[in-house]
């Protein structure tokens, strides 16, 4: 039986083979909090995939963030790279990440979590969640990295530090690089998809909801690459300008969780209600920020021709559906916003050295190719962009679990 897509997976999947290979539920001993974990494949023992933390988080949504992990690995496999992916897993927990007790909730999770975080799941931040406060998580519960499960499979655990500390620690144009990738793989895809509609990049607008690592870095690489970034959404409100924002003041100036800094804001510049983000006229619309921002209840204010989904499950499958009738053009995310998962492996297993030239030329090149692919596909068989990444992933996946058992 074929995969379900992530945002289509459901609380009780048809059959066997479609299921995740483990599920597990927790329940917080001294709050309300609840966090599960879901593994959907294994490869090599192993799987990937980022803990987010946000209330009303559910088994259902993270058992589609997984099995979106298992397609975002699969997708950038390339037999003979020194990468090989894992499967695909995803934390989440059911509490408000801005409550003063979010951070031991977090440390009673990952203490829970420990012996699959020490010998099969390699992890990190993701929405509502900082990595920095996951690496003092794992240092309290007596580990030395996220990812450490993964070290069992480096070939020289020394030269990959190595590159990982000069990956981590080089910063451009004021950003570090880590906060930088997954952005520039979006802006990729991004510009990808103007290609395949026959747009030219210093013709086109964007809108983007979300101003964190992800929204910030794509409007940055979208506003160097020609595109007029016109209206930016971030937990606030909206703000836009038909002539163009001042992408480079406003990323330098945003607040640790991706807020803007409204006094930097020109006075040419409108302030707009949040949910207005959707109808600003604009060729692409990236959502970057959570899941299940788009359905079928607001669709019909996508003002855009392209959809770059920097977040994971930002559109739900009904509203997929809508918009593809309005010929609207949707980048899915187990491909756009890719970069950094497997920008952290790339760097890891040497694939590149961990250099910003080596990181972004890598990206762009990959990035584009998929991209490329995918829309192939999907014109030759008629099928939308996503269907045709979900075949892509599915056939690397085949190879890859022919080639490398689950244990």
């Amino acid at each position: 039986m074929p995969l379900a897509l992530p945002n289509a997976v459901s609380s009780s999947p048809d059959d066997r083979s479609d299921a995740p290979y483990c599920e597990i539920t927790w329940y917080d001993t001294e709050t309300d909090a609840r966090g599960y974990l879901v593994i959907d494949r294994l490869v090599r023992g192993l799987c990937s995939g980022g803990l987010r933390m946000r209330s009303g988080c559910s088994l259902t949504e993270v058992r589609g963030l997984a099995r979106g992990m298992t397609l975002k690995e699969a997708i950038h496999y390339e037999p003979g790279a020194r990468y090989v992916p894992f499967g695909g897993a995803k934390g989440g927990i059911d509490f408000d990440p801005y409550h003063a007790d979010a951070e031991a909730v977090l440390f009673r999770y990952l203490a829970a979590m420990r012996p699959l975080i020490e010998q099969r799941w390699t992890m990190g931040e993701d929405f509502g969640v900082r990595q920095e406060a996951v690496d003092r998580g794992i240092r309290q519960i007596g580990l030395s990295s996220s990812v450490q499960a993964a070290h069992r499979v480096v070939t020289d655990l020394d030269a990959a530090r190595a590159r990982m500390g000069t990956a981590f620690g080089t910063v451009v144009d004021g950003v570090a690089l880590s906060e930088l990738v997954g952005g520039y793989g979006v802006a990729q895809a991004a510009l990808a998809a103007l290609r395949h509609t026959g747009a030219r990049p210093d013709a086109c607008t964007a809108s983007i909801q979300g101003f964190g690592s992800m929204g910030g870095a794509t409007a940055r690489y979208l506003a160097n690459a020609g595109v007029r970034v016109v209206a930016i959404a971030d937990v606030h409100g909206a703000v836009a300008n038909p002539a163009g924002l001042d992408v480079e003041r406003l990323l330098l100036t945003r607040g640790p969780g991706g807020e803007l800094d409204r006094t930097q804001l020109r006075a040419e510049d409108t302030a707009l209600p949040g949910e207005r983000w959707l109808a600003v006229p604009a060729d692409v619309l990236v959502p970057a920020a959570a899941s299940y921002g788009i359905d079928a209840g607001n669709q019909h204010r996508v003002a855009a021709s392209v959809i770059v989904e920097a977040a994971n499950m930002p559109v739900t499958p009904d509203a997929e559906d809508a918009l593809r009738e309005r010929g609207i053009v949707i980048s899915p995310d187990f491909v756009a916003n890719s970069a950094t998962n497997a920008w952290w492996w790339w760097v890891l297993f040497g694939d590149i050295d961990g250099s910003a030239a080596e990181s972004f030329a890598r990206i762009s090149a990959r990035i584009g190719a998929l991209s490329e692919q995918m829309f192939e596909h999907a014109e030759r068989h008629g099928i939308s962009p996503r269907a045709a990444a979900l075949a892509i992933s599915s056939e690397h996946l085949d190879d890859i679990s022919r080639r490398f058992p689950a244990v």
